[in-house]
């Protein structure tokens, strides 16, 4: 009997070779120092390949080289002397005047009634402290009323607005409109978005809302090389609240702004349950000082206090933030003699005004210089998790820049409720920032001549004015005077 022939049918057939990377891409790539991250291209699908050649092509690989560089050329050079921030910078609380603060109320008055304010958000962050998954401005905080801060924030537009509009018109009914522009993040944009059409924009038009997202960098090795999430992906987080100047600059809102008339901009974090959006009073101090920027500021508590504080760097030299942990105990606890304070007081709350024209300018400024705060973490990788750099900008970097800066002081109690915890933590909780505004509109009501009764005790409770109702505490007699509230409760239209 005859064999079968073979034949090369029957034969094993060998895999063909992967394409090899783009050529074009992967010189680039070498020419940054960061060709490996097509280092496990031949173990990649063919989609997954084309994951990653889309990912690298949307790199600005010489903008990231130069930041790259320039800032690990930074971490480490000694920081310039630092001194206290002049009195003379700073309005406090108890040298301003009645006088001062109605004026100045009402040049802002008039300011925003002119169409000359603009609010910006800066709201990139999700709530993951919170124990959430939201953007931070969707949580609630456990008001009586159950508003977001999102919505807060709305609403003290809206007063802003009704009491620009009576100021210009002597009640005539005129009306003003406050842009608010909002900085998402690639995160929290879809999901900011949704929330504020399924609350039909909390009683705002839809077209004086403007959201924006703020850019995303990548993550890097300590000797500056990509960090690769995925060998498809590379890691990259958000370039920090002090994005939000060159996402201004490239999403041509400082254009946007101009075209509208805008002169001014009112620029805060999300998280604070307490923050006075579009404050009339701070405006008018900022026009009346003439100055390029401007903070407000509240007192540090005690010297270990775990906040930023604003700063001159070198004589005489530019104002600026030194964080906690840069602070030299012995000039965190050092007093000034003179006035019994600390030397270095002033804490950065994140409330700032600037004009339009220095936020032109430093979106330049920081894109020429291109230093970035270096923040070692561990970041999720190939590898599992590698101790790697994430590259941020914060939004005090500005200040620096500046021609001319103010520092205006505000009451904790009265204007900051930072939202950052979860409850059961030591400080920065809903449950904290949830007192802090009871106990400040129970001091309002009862200023206003109404009354309380609690069904729990009165440390744990009051009441909660809506915006709709009064920005700072004014205009509540009418609803207050001789009734009495059953605490807690919302006082509201």
């Amino acid at each position: 009997m005859r064999e079968p022939i073979e034949t090369n049918a029957s034969l094993p057939l060998t895999p063909s070779p992967p394409p090899p990377p783009p050529q074009a891409l992967l010189e680039r790539l070498k020419d940054y120092g960061q060709e490996d991250a097509f280092v496990l291209w031949d173990e990649l699908s063919p989609d997954e390949r084309d994951l990653l050649v889309k990912d690298i092509e949307n790199l600005d690989l010489p903008r990231l080289d130069r930041i790259i560089r320039c800032s690990l050329r930074s971490q480490g050079l000694p920081l310039a002397a630092i001194e206290p921030v002049p009195e003379s910078s700073v309005s406090t609380v108890e040298d301003r005047t009645l006088e001062e603060r109605e004026r100045w109320w009402k040049m802002g008055l008039k300011a925003i009634s002119d169409g000359k304010l603009a609010v910006l958000l800066l709201s990139g962050g999700q709530g993951t402290r919170l124990g959430s998954s939201d953007p931070k401005g969707c949580f609630n905080i456990g008001l009586p009323s159950g508003k977001s801060l999102f919505q807060l924030q709305a609403e003290r537009i809206l007063c802003v607005q009704r009491l620009a509009a009576q100021a210009a018109s002597e009640g005539s009914g005129g009306s003003v409109t406050i842009h608010w522009y909002i900085m998402t993040s690639p995160f929290t944009d879809e999901a900011t978005h949704k929330f504020f059409e399924s609350h039909k924009f909390f009683g705002l038009e839809s077209d004086q809302v403007t959201f924006f997202q703020q850019g995303t960098i990548p993550s890097v090795s300590k000797d500056g090389r990509f960090i690769m999430e995925t060998p498809f992906k590379v890691a990259k987080s958000p370039d920090g609240n002090g994005g939000v100047y060159s996402a201004l600059k490239y999403s041509k809102l400082l254009e946007d702004m101009a075209t509208r008339g805008i002169k001014y901009v009112d620029c805060y974090g999300v998280d604070n349950a307490l923050v006075r959006v579009a404050d009339p009073t701070f405006l008018g101090y900022f026009i009346d000082k003439s100055v390029a920027a401007a903070a407000k500021v509240v007192r540090k508590a005690y010297p270990q206090e775990k906040v930023g504080v604003f700063v001159r760097r070198g004589k005489g030299g530019p104002l600026n933030v030194v964080e906690y942990s840069e602070l030299d105990q012995s000039l965190a606890s050092a007093v000034n003699q003179a006035t019994g304070r600390l030397r270095f007081c002033w804490s950065n709350v994140c409330l700032h005004m600037f004009t339009l024209d220095f936020l032109n300018q430093v979106a330049n400024a920081l894109e020429k210089d291109s230093i970035y705060h270096l923040a070692e973490k561990k970041i999720p990788s190939i590898h599992g998790f590698t101790m790697g750099y994430k590259l941020e900008q914060f939004i005090f970097d500005a200040f620096p820049y500046a021609p001319s800066t103010a520092l205006f002081e505000v009451l904790r109690e009265e204007e900051f409720a930072p939202v950052k915890n979860a409850n059961g933590s030591n400080f920065d909780t809903p449950d904290s920032a949830r007192l802090l505004v009871l106990r400040l509109h129970t001091r309002w009501v009862v200023a206003a001549g109404g009354f309380l009764t609690h069904s729990v005790p009165l440390y744990a409770t009051g009441v909660e004015v809506s915006p709709l109702c009064s920005y700072a505490g004014e205009n509540l007699e009418a609803i207050c005077r001789g009734r009495t509230f059953h605490a807690p409760c919302e006082i509201s239209f």
